[in-house]
């Protein structure tokens, strides 16, 4: 069992930058493969970025690609998300997740363990 807790959302104007975090506990975090996703009011959960268990391989969904970057730190068990010049179409609910493997994971149905959500909102 592990216990996702995100953290670092908050109300940024467009072109703003924000740093989420996502701590983990309960199991040995590097066995664990990682990602972030949001959703939207009225939208589907969607995938933002993922990364590997050692942190050597990250994927973003092309949305994002050169605007956020994903990054873990497996002796604080913590990943991270950086979000850089926000738009307002980037607010969301942005929860992270986990799973076993050795591979990235792009789909929520493949993650295993969820955190509640941290709220992103820019303004315009």
């Amino acid at each position: 069992q592990v216990q996702l807790v995100e953290s670092g959302g908050g109300l940024v104007q467009a072109g703003g930058s924000l740093r989420l975090s996502c701590a983990a506990s309960g199991r040995t975090f590097s066995l664990y493969a990682m990602g972030w996703f949001r959703q939207a009011p009225g939208k589907e959960r969607e995938f933002v970025a993922a990364i590997t268990r050692s942190g050597g391989s990250t994927i973003y969904a092309d949305s994002v690609k050169d605007q956020f970057t994903i990054s873990r730190d497996n002796a604080k068990n913590t990943v991270y998300l950086q979000m850089n010049s926000l738009k307002p179409e980037d607010t969301a609910l942005y929860y992270c997740a986990a799973r076993g493997g050795p591979s990235v994971y792009t789909t929520p149905e493949q993650y295993t363990y969820w955190g509640q959500g941290t709220q992103v909102t820019v303004s315009s």
